[in-house]
């Protein structure tokens, strides 16, 4: 059975990615004022945040359109027998929402399996690489890729801090009251997703402080001492030293703990800012297939 896998960009997957594991992607996209740019195709990342500097406007995002989505899907339903799109959260986006209404309508078409991360950004995307690796292999079913990322998505947790709430705020992720009292106070709460949206899920007073409660989490989930085992991701927005400091730091406590860096691209950066830091972990992805 031929299944294609297919993500929004907010999952931001490398170009080598995409080739490798046959991975499509609907764009989403930035709007300073009357300039709609699809991220990562109009707009890097690097130069979206050198244009948030310089932007008299708030910048905001918009899914993809769904005349592209269409067309993707039929392009696709003429080399594959199902399609998987695995997206970002729904809680945050309309754009599973509208996959969902694209399935129903090409149902005579070919088969569609939307599901819904409840997340996004490298949690997405080690979603989206599971069902690729599952999907390439051709010996299962699509249910059972689905069935299988579902568990992945399920137990995902990922925590960020974020240096001003006003972004969430404005883009209407977080409620007003609780970004004044974030700004009132100077703190930098930990915030996390809970029923696909995003919640406050403590108040720190400082981000070192708020850095190693999150360390303090990781420890409590996985119980481990060495990280044998377990993969974790540092995710920055245009931080990259701030991101690499605290991979390097949580690696030398840890030195069995596959690490890696990632980034909040364009849409992400839009609602979190500047210079959030962000950290999810889960077991190797070896093991999801072990767990079939």
């Amino acid at each position: 059975m031929k299944i294609a896998i297919v993500t929004d960009s907010t999952a931001y997957l490398t170009p080598e990615e995409r080739r490798e594991w046959d991975i499509y992607v609907l764009p989403l996209s930035v709007i300073f004022g009357q300039e709609s740019y699809r991220e990562e195709q109009d707009l890097t990342t690097a130069d979206f945040y050198e244009k948030v500097k310089n932007s008299e406007v708030f910048p905001t995002s918009s899914q993809p359109a769904v005349g592209e989505t269409i067309e993707l899907f039929r392009e696709l339903s003429h080399h594959y027998d199902a399609i998987i799109p695995i997206l970002l959260s729904s809680g945050i986006s309309g754009t599973y929402q509208t996959v969902v209404t694209v399935a129903e309508e090409l149902q005579d078409e070919v088969l569609i399996y939307p599901i819904d991360s409840g997340i996004s950004c490298a949690p997405q995307a080690r979603a989206v690489r599971l069902a690729a690796m599952m999907a390439k292999d051709e010996q299962y079913t699509a249910k059972e890729i689905v069935a299988c990322v579902q568990q992945l998505v399920d137990r995902t947790t990922a925590y960020f801090i974020v240096d001003d709430l006003n972004n969430l705020q404005r883009g209407g992720r977080l409620s007003a009251g609780a970004a004044l009292v974030g700004s009132m106070l100077k703190i930098k709460p930990i915030l996390t997703f809970e029923e696909k949206k995003i919640v406050a899920l403590e108040k720190i007073r400082t981000q070192q402080k708020a850095m190693k409660r999150i360390e303090q989490l990781f420890e409590e989930d996985t119980q481990t001492t060495d990280g044998d085992g377990y993969e974790l991701v540092i995710i920055h927005a245009n931080a990259p030293e701030a991101g690499e400091a605290w991979r390097a730091q949580i690696q030398e406590k840890y030195p069995k703990l596959r690490t890696s860096l990632a980034y909040f691209g364009p849409v992400i950066g839009t609602h979190l800012g500047q210079g959030a830091l962000g950290c999810s972990w889960d077991i190797v992805i070896e093991k999801n297939l072990e767990m079939i």
